[in-house]
Parts: structure tokens; sequence; C-alpha cells
């Protein structure tokens, strides 16, 4: 099996393509999260608005890469509240322009036998053809997904392996780890945005292909400059703010260092926006958090830009160490002080954002970034500038032209 390995990076003179896909009349996306209830801003839903505007597209929210449990609570009776109010929308023909959105009744995490394969595989190319695809290129971000691959008879392959999707809380790292493996080899290009996957695994991949995040530059710039004003619910809120605009889960967030620090920095307001599954009263005893749960991805700016300095307190799992999260490029488009913990790909970010080692560092950062008056947010906007989707997506399309699709 031949391989190729392709390391792309977005330039600021790439003209907006006009090209079909050559073998595919469409595109159909096993997306890694619901159109319904997660942020908008993810790479797989970033990448299928911008094929809407060209070929048919339809999006099939996740399809799941864990079995919810019982025993978690609350968050698991939310969970499947959020999955039968997305399965209750059937086929949304135009969830965004020129897109498509599908929940499939399906087995989650890919558990099911050969009979809950053949309905998955039915539901989802029914509704592909009902949007007019039927020669699609398949488009996998959710890695059970390959389960019936061959059953929808794609034209071509992307496999979307934008984190270490094994290393996610609560699945069976074995099932997800062959699924990804089967993928690597059966896939026309895979994806990946995070360098140190990118170098581990490009090898075992017939093609593969570093395309990083971009980010909606304009809209964040727009935001940071006060174009779109407070949020209602943030204006009244004491500054100086100090903010976290992101999905708090325990995969990625430290709630630990979250609380030490918060603890430390009294004089300043701490802003939670963006969907949480700790557990009930992880913040007691916080009078200075304020957590205003999960916002619009249109609103996400206008929160991020409300805040004085903007922080990423991530733990230390194997997931985090091979992620390359989409609120970087968009912190530093709004242009705000950004405090994180470590991890490799922001490497490549040099000094644009104040990195801690531990809770007393991650204090004396956000400190130390409260009182910088001299703060100057040009140089990382103009890192971000050229990262914009629309030249990640044009980037993608060069890659499977190529590929020959």
């Amino acid at each position: 099996m031949s391989r190729q390995a392709v390391e792309t990076r977005c330039r600021p003179d790439t003209p907006a393509s006009q090209a079909q896909l050559r073998r595919c009349d469409g595109v159909v996306c096993f997306g890694g999260e619901d159109w319904w209830y997660h942020n908008r801003g993810h790479y797989d839903m970033q990448m299928m608005r911008r094929f809407a505007g060209r070929v048919p597209t339809l999006y099939v929210n996740s399809i799941g890469m864990r079995t919810p449990r019982v025993g978690e609570g609350r968050m698991f009776l939310r969970r499947v509240t959020r999955k039968l109010r997305s399965l209750g929308r059937g086929l949304a023909r135009e969830a965004a322009p020129g897109m498509a959105v599908y929940s499939p009744l399906a087995a989650p995490g890919g558990t099911g036998g050969r009979l809950s394969r053949r309905l998955l595989a039915a539901q989802v190319g029914r509704a592909a053809r009902r949007v007019g695809v039927r020669r699609p290129l398949l488009w996998v971000a959710c890695p059970p997904g390959v389960e019936v691959l061959e059953q929808l008879r794609p034209q071509a392959v992307v496999y979307q392996r934008t984190d270490r999707y094994e290393a996610f809380t609560g699945v069976d790292p074995v099932r997800i780890a062959a699924f990804d493996r089967r993928l690597k080899r059966r896939a026309d290009l895979t994806l990946f945005c995070s360098r140190a996957l990118f170098e581990a695994e490009a090898n075992d991949c017939r093609r593969a292909a570093y395309v990083e995040h971009g980010v909606d530059y304009d809209r964040f710039a727009r935001a940071g400059a006060g174009e779109e004003g407070e949020p209602a619910d943030m204006a009244d809120l004491p500054r100086p703010r100090v903010g976290f605009i992101g999905g708090i889960d325990a995969h990625t967030f430290d709630p630990e260092l979250f609380r030490k620090v918060a603890a430390s920095v009294p004089e300043a307001t701490f802003v939670l926006v963006g969907a949480c599954s700790l557990p009930e009263g992880w913040l007691e005893g916080l009078d200075n958090v304020v957590a205003l749960g999960q916002k619009p991805y249109e609103a996400v700016a206008a929160c991020m830009a409300a805040c004085d300095v903007l922080i990423m307190p991530w733990n230390r799992s194997e997931w985090i160490q091979a992620c390359n999260p989409v609120k970087l490029k968009e912190y530093l488009a709004v242009g705000r002080p950004i405090v994180s913990t470590p991890f490799r790909e922001l490497e490549a970010y040099g000094q644009l954002v104040r990195v801690a080692q531990d809770a007393a560092g991650f204090v004396q950062q956000v400190r130390e970034a409260l009182a910088d008056d001299a703060f100057d947010p040009e140089p990382g906007r103009a890192f971000v500038r050229s990262r914009t989707w629309d030249a990640q997506f044009e980037q993608t399309l060069a890659l499977l032209r190529e590929a020959g699709v």
C-alpha cells in the first residue's frame, strides 16, 4: 500500500476555487458532533458548510463513540433527552444554506450487530439520495462510521483524525483504536490538525496531510474591536474578567486547577461560557465565578471580547497532548491576553500565549496579564489572519484533487 504524507500551510493568496469534485456528486459526513446542540465551530461542521456551497451535502449527526451510562445521573438524562430531540427532527434539508442534517437511529459506539449496521446504512443512504447524493465523498469524523462505510458505496473517503479518539472519556479504547486503523488503511485522505498525531501516525495512512483548524477571523476580530457590544448577561459583571469559552468536560478541562486559580484571584470575575459535563456542585464556594452555559456559535466571539484575559486550563490527558483547540485561534483573533497550560501544538505560537506549568504559575500569569497595560493584540491577530476556514478548505480541496477525487 503506497503511503504519502503531506504537510500543508494555508496561504493568504489562495484563490476561491470553483472546481467541483471529480468522482463524487456530493458529500456525506459522519459528524463528530450533533448539529443541533454542539457548538458549530468544529472542524467537520466548518468544512461541510463550505462543501455545501458547491455540492449537495449531508451532515449525519454523531452516532456516538460510547454508550451513555445511567450512573452519570443528570448528565445521562440530559444526553438521552438531547438525542431524542435530535432524532425527532428527522431530515432537515436546509439546516444551513445548501446543507441537510440528519440524525439516524444507531447503536452508540458501533456496538450494534449486523442488523443494526444494515439499518444505519439504509437510513443514511436513503437520506443521502433524498438530498441528491448518490456517488458520495464520505467524510468520517466519528470512527464508528467505518462499520457502514462500504455499504454506502463511496467514491472516495476522507478520515478526519483531528483528535486521539480512543482517549475520549468513557469509550472502549480498543474498539475505537481498531476503527481508527481501518479508516487510515481505507481513506483516500486522512486529515490531521495535531502535529503530534500527524508525525506519529502519517505512515499508517494511505495518504495523510496536516491541515490545522481555521478561524472565522473577521467575525472574531470585529468582536474584539468592540463592534458587537457586550452580551446582555455579561454587561453588569464586575471587571476585571477572566474568561474560558468552550466545553467544560473531564477529558479536557482541569477543574482542580481552575478552582485554585479562581480562589487565588478573588478580585477578578471568572466567566465560564460553554456546556458543562462535570459533576453538580463543582464550583461550590467560588463566589467570583459565573457560569453562563452554552451559547450559540454566533454569540461566542462577543463573549470572548467581553473578557480582559482568556484562559485554557487544560489537564494533562492524552487527549489534550494530541489536541489543537479551535478556540486558540479565536482567542488570538479577538485580541486578548491568553494564559494556558502546556500542550504540544502550543509550541508553534511562541510568545503569543502565556504558559503556566501549575496552579501557582497560572495565578502569576493571570495577574501579570491583567496588569499588562502595554499588551498589543496585533502580533496574535497577524499570526492567525490568513489561517481562515476558507483557506483551510481550499487546501483540503487541493489535496483531494491531488488524490484524484
